[in-house]
């Protein structure tokens, strides 16, 4: 291998697989540059040393993935006076890192082999203030206590007291806590004097097993006619047979036959349509024929997207109540432009334009999303202004709060976690519940504008706890986030009335059943779980895949939007397994009436491929897949063997616009 460019790769990883997941600290990034991880890796996986993965080791530990080991580093906050203990040193490539960092690193490893090992390899590169022990790792060092820091890898269900008691007073200790070993939140602790300490919840962690090894999703009761989950009753190869004979193929989306899936979909109240990736033309019009046809022969009330208010609300003007044709268009002006302001959204917006000059209930348009937390401010402000000006007043002051976080919200986040500045939290529920308070007034004048008003004002609310909540990417954002488009779906078929029914496009990852996929393990859900709960057999959620092709997204967020070659989906996937079937494109149920041996074939975990706005092909295993159970997820799943990337619309973005997606689908 001395072909190899450790050098190189040692500074791609850190720079896509560790800054590029969130680790931020300059002092970590650094150290971790200046690793060689591939000496604490077994010969023969040497080739792997830079790839984001837990690497195995003979004596059935593993050398822990690297953006684990930036995120768990930066949380103890070390400074070049620290001293560090560390429970279970491995192969020593976590305690390599900590010394460049730290003044003094002691570590204790359970494993003799392992602690040679270790104590040799740091002694090779020359890091003389490392010193490992072999001892039981729950009793710690307390011949060296107190420590300014304590690392501990093992995960467990709470954190041991006699660790915490070697803590220095404002010492960190950091370690994964939970009862499910294969997804744990990680946790601070913190002392703040002899008696008295602090545990803040830092991110979700799944600590991925050893290279090859994939993770488990938990049992769950199947719904519909699918038989019971069976792993291997028939092959690969005779289930893409299958798959070929079960689907309903169709040439183009504008000539599919839609009947069968009309009937299946029967008399459900919330249809939710997904996509594979955010910038994939097949995907969006696709979406948009099934959404027609519910429109004109089953009645549907308004589509709802994942997409801000404010900017949905431009369009909804637009598709029912005539205005100019080129207002809608200054929505959708902030990163990922491309994601709804292109040529397919564009044409099925006009058609609904159409569509509602002569309907005789015209088709709202709504956005489910949270990020607009400042064009929404600016909403519930102008509203105020016409309707209540003193209350205006107030509301100006109560917001005001968020004023120094206007060009970036999600910097309000890491502000809000200091001990220096307070949130905002008291001053915007409480702009809220005045204007619900006084709905009885506001609603009797106009009740479109108090929606939009409250909406905007419930935004807010909700924004200001997510630009806190997501700053370590913990489950809670994600979680709010899901919620907060969920809760908005449920106020807009209350506000337009029982008989109501909703169209929902969004990506697979929001709309397919998170309980069937490795989400339920991180303790995460989405609306597709939440309406499927509300809802039952009324929810009807629909996926779609891809093998190949190309797709608009970006590398970096805020980055230029590329067209780029989506790579053939890996073996071992459900699209990999949809391309050997050799059919171009079809609509697969995943209920009756499609054979209960092929369902129950289907009904084990397998990969899934998601590309949001962001695309990484050198990253592609660890960063777009995951592992899921396709028949529980989705209730149909329509396949395009190959895509192209959608065509963005010709205009030029509003300067000034401040809010942008911080990370996520």
């Amino acid at each position: 291998m001395d072909d190899i460019d450790f050098a190189r790769l040692r500074a791609a990883m850190v720079d896509t697989q560790v800054a590029g997941r969130g680790v931020s600290s300059p002092t970590v990034l650094d150290a971790m540059r200046g690793v060689p991880r591939e000496v604490f890796v077994p010969e023969p996986l040497r080739e792997f040393a830079y790839e984001d993965v837990a690497l195995p080791l003979p004596q059935g530990q593993t050398v822990p993935q690297p953006c684990v080991v930036g995120l768990m580093t930066g949380a103890l906050g070390l400074s070049a006076d620290s001293k560090v203990l560390e429970i279970g040193a491995g192969a020593g490539y976590t305690m390599a890192v900590l010394s460049r960092i730290a003044a003094s690193v002691f570590a204790i490893e359970p494993v003799d082999q392992l602690a040679v090992t270790a104590a040799t390899t740091l002694a090779g590169l020359g890091c003389g203030n490392a010193h490992v022990i072999h001892a039981e790792a729950a009793a710690g060092w307390p011949s060296q206590a107190p420590f300014d820091a304590i690392l501990v890898h093992q995960g467990g269900s709470h954190v041991p007291e006699m660790l915490k008691q070697q803590l220095a007073v404002g010492g960190r200790l950091v370690m994964p806590v939970g009862a499910d070993p294969g997804v744990l939140e990680l946790v601070r602790v913190t002392r703040l004097s002899d008696v008295a300490f602090r545990t803040e919840d830092i991110a979700d962690v799944r600590f991925d097993p050893a290279l090859g090894a994939r993770p488990r999703i938990p049992p769950i009761a199947n719904r519909g006619a699918s038989g019971t989950a069976c792993d291997g009753r028939l092959s690969d190869e005779v289930l893409a047979a299958a798959i070929a004979a079960a689907g309903e193929r169709f040439a183009t989306p504008n000539i599919a036959n839609l009947e069968p899936l009309l009937a299946r979909i029967g008399d459900a109240r919330v249809v939710l349509m997904g996509e594979a990736s955010h910038g994939t033309a097949e995907f969006h019009r696709m979406r948009e024929r099934i959404s027609r046809e519910l429109i004109e022969r089953k009645d549907f009330t308004f589509i709802a997207i994942e997409a801000d208010w404010p900017d949905a609300a431009r369009i909804d003007h637009y598709v029912r109540e005539a205005r100019h044709r080129a207002t809608e268009w200054t929505a959708f002006a902030r990163f990922p432009v491309w994601m709804w302001r292109n040529q397919e959204v564009r044409g099925f917006v006009d058609w609904l334009h159409q569509h509602n000059k002569t309907a005789t209930r015209k088709v709202a348009f709504h956005g489910l999303d949270l990020y607009s937390l400042y064009n929404s401010i600016r909403s519930v402000l102008g509203y105020l202004d016409d309707m209540d000006p003193p209350t205006a007043k107030v509301a100006r002051q109560r917001y005001g709060c968020l004023t120094p976080w206007q060009s970036d919200p999600a910097t309000y986040g890491h502000a809000a976690l200091t001990d220096q500045y307070r949130t905002c939290e008291r001053e915007v529920v409480s702009m809220l519940t005045e204007l619900l308070k006084k709905r009885p007034v506001y609603a009797e004048h106009d009740g479109e504008r108090f929606l939009d008003a409250v909406q905007n004002a419930r935004l807010v609310t909700n924004a200001e706890r997510y630009y806190r909540e997501m700053y370590y990417g913990s489950r809670a954002a994600w979680n709010l986030r899901d919620t907060h488009m969920f809760e908005t779906l449920k106020n807009l078929l209350a506000f337009h009335g029982p008989q109501s029914k909703a169209i929902v496009w969004a990506h697979n990852s929001h709309i397919g059943d998170s309980a069937a996929t490795e989400m339920s393990l991180r303790g995460e859900f989405n609306i597709g779980h939440l309406c499927r709960k509300e809802f039952g057999n009324a929810a009807y959620l629909i996926g779609f895949g891809t093998h190949s092709g190309t797709v608009a997204a970006a590398t970096h967020w805020d980055a230029p939007m590329e067209v780029k070659a989506v790579r053939p989906s890996l073996a071992g996937s459900y699209e990999r397994l949809c391309h050997e079937s050799g059919v171009a494109r079809f609509i697969l149920p995943l209920r009756q009436p499609t054979p209960t041996a092929l369902i129950d074939g289907l009904n084990v975990s397998r990969l899934e491929r998601a590309i949001g706005v962001i695309y990484r092909p050198e990253t592609e295993r660890q960063s777009h897949y995951f592992e899921a159970v396709l028949p529980r997820q989705f209730d149909e799943y329509i396949w395009f063997d190959e895509t192209r990337a959608v065509t963005p619309l010709q205009t030029e973005e509003i300067e000034g616009l401040p809010d942008t997606y911080p990370f996520g689908l």
